[in-house]
């Protein structure tokens, strides 16, 4: 993949995450979560963080070579 495509992929997911976070801020003021429901949506979190930073990591190694 070319690096204008890197960069157009990172700003969709950037935005599909930011949209689904306004979503959960909807849901959570209309009514409150269980635990469950909010450990759920941490590890989602944590698990969007660590795929960023993976993708991350293969653009630097991508560039490297």
């Amino acid at each position: 993949m070319s690096h204008s495509q890197y960069n157009e992929q990172d700003e969709l997911q950037k935005y599909l995450e930011e949209k689904a976070k306004q979503a959960q801020e909807k849901e959570q003021a209309a009514e409150p979560l269980s635990a469950y429901e909010t450990c759920v949506l941490k590890e989602s979190a944590k698990i969007h963080e660590l795929i960023a930073e993976a993708k991350k990591g293969g653009k630097k190694y991508l560039e490297d070579e």
